[in-house]
């Protein structure tokens, strides 16, 4: 084969891509055709030559992962995708950002096949990357023995100027840097330009010494449209021992004779004419989404891909007769499946709860939890955002995570929002169950996360301690007042918020359990209670709401969560000695309640009877289920520096003030 055709079919298999962009795009009259156009190089360069994956299985264990982290620019990924031989037809190229379409305007996980992970919010898919990189590298570390490296795949990531202005590359790319993800390559797409135009008048970073600040290989000042001499960098961030950052300079739009190099080719379709000036400009003779032959050949992965799969394969039934039992536990943990002995497990915890009967906090009985069920789970991954000893995340046998030794705590520091995308990362790659915390107060700096793992419907765990106006003298800056009712409205998300060790356990075991999305668990700085239930009762915790207490002839029905069932509790007790019987409804999560048939809800709600709800937090959130006609004990404000008692009684949270409620109500 000669190099000049080597040169000319490398650039066809570049304005395929810009050809397919392009033509997606304009036909939607929607999308962003500036970063494949000018990225299109640097994916024949990568896909071409170095990512090692299986059209014909993208679920394939050791696949290597790419990352769209600007995922804006998704079509660069649908065309790879297509010529590569994944299941995604040029009728689905053409309906792309249509109804349930296979192309939506933002790759998603689990719609397009070979897609790792649903980007679009800048910064995310970079940090998904990371913990990605990660997951492989504990798993190599558990895995990789007797001289067989079973788990041994790259991650590749194309990011732009975007994702590098958004804060949390700085929190994900300083850690991976520190742990030294060597398998973690990514590209910056360095063409100076985003939506507002040229990005000098507001982004000035000397991005290279950023990155090697943060102990990255950096290669520096690589043409983006020379397929040689990106493929040259490439081979030189295989053989470091650091993350490397290529960056690659390039012109946005490349090929469009009268837009490249500008932001009006970002963000919109190019129009007819300029289309046809493309065409021209590339030599592209082709009409709208027809790819010759000969370029589609030159894409095609399928038989290349199925012989990496095919060597690994043997590769692992050598593994598996010399090491059966980490072969198992492999495939058992990168299938999501829970061990066969779990549910005993979990019996057992609750078990427990019941014998002791602690009055403890909910961090602390989640604690417990964790303690009682991670000798079941190896694939536990716990953390904290540097409030380990607040938040309670490690167990006795839990190994803090390093670069130079494995472990199954990690450290994140003071990184909210990059922890929790991380996790996603993590999730996504298989192979652990990551958890990890922070005070409920600043979910809000995870909230972009949280939702994308809701979104994405994976199981990943954020734990939240200090859940209300009870961690007292702190004050209104950490005292989580809207957190929870607002974790509430994304969906796909299961929220708990237990009352005491019974319902901390059963929380943790129903997250665990959870195959279909993320879940959060809320717990409380202060003690509470342990309530004693039948069996039955601890059964139906599992379905979000249950009856706690009855008595006969109920005339109100008091609903609480947390810290609060103690305040309903007492408060049924007073209300019986004044003549009103009172059920007590714990909710420790209104989600997985909502989602019960209309028979049960009823048993536990009743009917015809009137509601008062008890939280300590905002009130609209209750409506729901007491009505206009019932009454809702909460905190609409923000809280107060002081002792938690005395904001409790401050802010009405006591039995008086239920009592005076629920009669209100009766009157």
């Amino acid at each position: 084969m000669t190099s000049t055709f080597q040169a000319t079919m490398t650039s066809n298999m570049a304005n395929a891509i810009r050809a397919l962009a392009m033509d997606a795009v304009q036909k939607a009259n929607s999308g962003h055709p500036g970063a494949p156009m000018g990225m299109a190089e640097i994916a024949v360069a990568l896909w071409g030559n170095h990512y090692k994956h299986n059209p014909q299985n993208p679920g394939w264990i050791n696949r290597d992962r790419f990352v769209l982290s600007n995922g804006h620019g998704s079509m660069l990924l649908y065309a790879l995708l297509h010529l590569s031989g994944y299941d995604l037809s040029i009728d689905e190229i053409r309906n792309f950002r249509q109804l349930h379409s296979k192309t939506p305007g933002h790759p998603e996980v689990h719609i397009t096949p070979g897609v790792e992970t649903t980007t679009g919010p800048l910064g995310q898919g970079i940090t998904n990357a990371v913990g990605m990189a990660l997951a492989e590298k504990l798993l190599a570390a558990e895995f990789n023995v007797g001289g067989a490296n079973i788990v041994d795949h790259r991650t590749y990531v194309f990011m732009g100027d975007g994702c590098l202005m958004e804060g949390i590359s700085h929190e994900a790319c300083s850690l991976a840097g520190t742990w030294k993800l060597n398998k973690l390559t990514a590209f910056w797409d360095d063409n100076g330009i985003s939506i507002d135009g040229h990005v000098e008048g507001w982004f000035t970073d000397d991005t290279p010494k950023r990155f090697e600040a943060y102990g990255w290989n950096v290669i520096r000042a690589v043409d983006g449209h020379d397929v040689a001499v990106v493929n040259a960098a490439i081979v030189a961030a295989k053989a470091s021992d650091k993350p490397t950052l290529i960056c690659c300079r390039t012109i946005i739009g490349k090929g469009s004779p009268n837009m490249q190099g500008t932001h009006n080719v970002h963000g919109a379709a190019l129009g007819d004419k300029e289309v046809a000036a493309v065409r021209a400009n590339i030599h592209w003779p082709y009409p709208p989404f027809e790819v010759p032959a000969d370029v589609y050949s030159a894409w095609d992965a399928k038989n290349t891909g199925a012989q990496f799969e095919s060597e690994w394969n043997a590769q692992f039934a050598a593994y598996a007769a010399q090491h059966p039992d980490k072969a198992a536990e492999l495939k058992r943990r990168m299938s999501s499946t829970l061990p066969d002995n779990f549910d005993a497990t979990v019996k057992a915890a609750i078990a427990t709860c019941v014998e002791k009967k602690e009055t403890i906090a909910t961090r602390k009985a989640s604690q417990n939890a964790i303690q009682a069920l991670a000798p079941a789970l190896p694939e536990f991954l716990g953390g904290s955002a540097d409030l380990t000893g607040s938040n309670l995340t490690n167990w006795k046998e839990s190994i803090a995570m390093r670069a130079d030794h494995p472990g199954n705590h990690v450290n994140y520091g003071v990184r909210e929002f990059g922890m929790s995308a991380i996790m996603n990362g993590i999730a996504l790659h298989g192979g652990y169950l990551p958890f990890g915390a922070t005070f409920l107060t600043f979910s809000d700096y995870s909230r972009n996360a949280i939702r994308m793992a809701a979104l994405m419907k994976i199981r990943t765990l954020f734990v939240f301690t200090h859940d209300s106006i009870g961690l007292g003298e702190d004050g209104p800056t950490h005292q989580s007042v809207e957190h929870v009712s607002s974790l509430r409205l994304i969906p796909n998300l299961d929220n708990w918020r237990p009352c005491d060790t019974t319902e901390s356990t059963v929380a943790w075991a129903e997250s665990i359990k959870r195959a279909d999305g993320p879940s959060t668990l809320i717990f409380s700085r202060q003690n509470l209670p342990f309530q004693e239930r039948s069996a039955q009762q601890i059964a139906d915790i599992a379905r979000g709401g249950y009856v706690l207490q009855d008595a006969a002839d109920a005339k109100v029905v008091l609903i609480a969560t947390g810290s609060e069932i103690e305040l309903a509790v007492k408060s049924a007790a007073t209300l019986a000695q004044q003549g009103i019987p009172a059920r007590v409804v714990s909710m420790p999560s209104t989600d997985v309640f909502d989602r019960q048939d209309a028979a049960y809800k009823q048993s536990v709600l009743g009917k015809g009877l009137p509601r008062v709800a008890i939280e300590a937090g905002v009130t609209d959130f209750w409506y729901k289920y007491v009505g206009l006609e019932g009454a809702v004990v909460g905190i609409d404000s923000f809280g107060e520096s002081a002792p938690a008692p005395v904001l409790f009684n401050y802010f009405g949270f006591t039995v008086d003030n239920v009592v005076a409620k629920v009669k209100a109500c009766l009157a």
